[in-house]
């Protein structure tokens, strides 16, 4: 058995050196996998979703498709009601949550995003699809400009 787990883990290492080969080949990658909890297999997984980023227009779209964005449920005079997606592409939003869960961790910009929304009010599973939500108008950002993410400088006023 023990044989067979080690010729197991060679072929996911196989597997895992053919799509970081095959990741270097995109020209989205740098820019996509630059953003804080987008590791490899999370970027090539969006890539495939999405049609390498092509499928959608806005990032609007691709937030209301993924399922981050809530479905209004106004009618007549009744407006501001508003219920979670029941339709949406489960794997593209389990890309996204997964994402913004370890960027919640890693990334103090990200942190602090999703303290400030715990300090609103919403619980653990509603900041982290806000915060899912806000990543990615900043991934379609750096795309349409065609830069990489960075860190902000920490500044004094920042700090204090």
């Amino acid at each position: 058995m023990a044989t067979e787990i080690l010729a197991l883990e060679q072929r996911i290492a196989a597997v895992d050196d053919l799509i970081a080969e095959q990741l270097d080949q995109h020209p989205l990658a740098p820019i996509i996998g630059s953003l804080p909890g987008m590791g490899p297999l999370l970027t090539a997984e969006l890539l495939v979703h999405t049609a390498g980023m092509t499928e959608y227009d806005s990032p609007t779209k691709l937030v209301a498709h993924a399922g981050l964005a809530p479905v209004s449920r106004d009618s007549g005079t009744a407006s501001g009601n508003h219920r979670p997606a029941r339709r949406y592409h489960r794997r593209l939003r389990h890309i996204l949550w997964m994402a913004a869960f370890t960027a919640a961790r890693e990334c103090p910009t990200s942190r602090a995003y999703y303290e400030k929304k715990r300090a609103e009010g919403k619980n653990h599973r509603q900041a982290i699809l806000a915060l899912a939500r806000r990543r990615v108008d900043v991934l379609w950002a750096l795309i349409r400009d065609q830069k990489t993410f960075s860190r902000p400088a920490v500044t004094a006023r920042a700090a204090a």
